[in-house]
């Protein structure tokens, strides 16, 4: 790519490209640089810094994440929590997802372990996945607010353990929730169907 076809907006795909194929490594601008035809001295040039270029760019990608997850939930609100978990569960599951998992939780253990800018792009991240998903609640839910919280601490604590071989913990944990609805009704088995078996 030529220098002065160079910018943020178009960086960030490439960028983006890379990180969702190979991951963060550490957040090295060579291989990033290498992804995008330039050298790293013209990265910091676009972004001013490496931290800058780390939260633009995950900034980027929570913004591809969210217009993906939007595009599949489709216009149609759910109508119970229910039903709001079930559909980002089932989602959530799919095979154009899992990079996209794998790079959050990369994040996450970046942000656990202090390494700049991972915090922050984590609260960032966090933020702007809240806000969607209180979009998502149902029209007549009583908090939206404090449900998007609930519902998101709900979905990332099933996925993570779906992950780490307790998919069946999560799954008994959603059935015995308020989230289960009636065990013997249709949405309930869906519900728990999202999950594999272990």
């Amino acid at each position: 790519m030529q220098a002065n076809r160079l910018s943020r907006e178009t960086l960030l795909p490439q960028l983006a490209a890379h990180v969702l194929q190979h991951g963060l490594g550490g957040a090295s601008l060579r291989p990033l640089a290498k992804a995008a035809g330039t050298s790293d001295r013209m990265l910091i040039y676009h972004f001013g810094n490496k931290e800058t270029l780390i939260s633009d760019l995950l900034g980027y990608i929570a913004g591809i994440y969210a217009s993906a997850l939007e595009t599949a939930m489709g216009s149609d609100r759910a109508k119970t929590r229910q039903e709001c978990v079930a559909r980002i569960l089932s989602q959530g599951r799919q095979p154009m997802m899992q990079a996209f998992l794998v790079l959050w939780w990369e994040i996450v253990a970046g942000s656990a372990r202090g390494l700049s800018g991972y915090k922050e792009a984590a609260e960032q991240m966090m933020t702007k996945q809240l806000a969607w998903l209180e979009t998502q609640m149902p029209e007549d839910d009583p908090d939206p607010a404090g449900g998007a919280r609930y519902l998101m601490t709900v979905i990332e604590g099933t996925l993570m353990l779906g992950t780490v071989g307790h998919a069946r913990t999560a799954r008994e944990g959603l059935l015995a929730s308020d989230l289960s609805g009636d065990p013997t009704s249709n949405h309930s088995s869906n519900l728990a169907g999202d999950l594999p078996p272990t």
